[in-house]
């Protein structure tokens, strides 16, 4: 078994994970440093951007930032991320939805407790001193309105954006 070590001169700041797009260039998950690798030297995939060169004692491969499949595969349609407190928090900018304030926590525009779903178009954020004078009731029975219509977010803010920070040199790519 022959064992390959490289050596990587990356550009400073650049990370070790790469946005892995299909050949169509929508963007399908994120991979880590080693498997981008494997994808580009197996012809897999090729290098759409690059932050450095990795080095090995008989080639040079260029560090992927975004990579893009050779061949198209297709996804089956992804089932909508669930709202969670995180992904609310980044689809609303951290900004209460009914002061404008700083949000730290989420609110059920119409409550549970009278039939409100845990769902994207029911969720927003809010600060504790907001969500605390909304309580269980109804925007209506206390004057107040939405500044905008809750919606799920794009896939790319529910996984990327929420999961893990994505890179600069991504969004580009997870725009649309």
């Amino acid at each position: 078994m022959e064992v390959t070590v490289l050596i990587v001169e990356q550009a400073p700041g650049s990370s070790t994970r790469a946005l892995l797009l299909n050949a169509s260039l929508e963007p399908l998950c994120v991979v880590g440093l080693n498997r981008a690798v494997v994808l580009v030297m197996t012809g897999k995939a090729v290098v759409v951007e690059a932050a450095g060169v990795m080095h090995s004692a008989r080639s040079s491969v260029p560090v992927p930032v975004v990579l893009s499949l050779t061949r198209y595969v297709h996804v089956p349609p992804r089932r909508p991320a669930p709202p969670t407190r995180r992904a609310v928090l980044a689809r609303d900018d951290h900004r209460c939805a009914y002061c404008g304030g700083g949000a730290d926590t989420v609110d059920h525009v119409l409550p549970r407790s009278r039939g409100g779903r845990h769902e994207w178009t029911n969720v927003v954020a809010a600060c504790v001193r907001c969500n605390h004078r909304k309580a269980d009731r109804l925007l209506h029975e206390i004057g107040w309105e939405l500044g905008f219509t809750p919606r799920a977010p794009r896939w790319s803010l529910a996984v990327a954006g929420a999961t893990a920070r994505p890179e600069p040199a991504w969004s580009r790519y997870l725009a649309a």
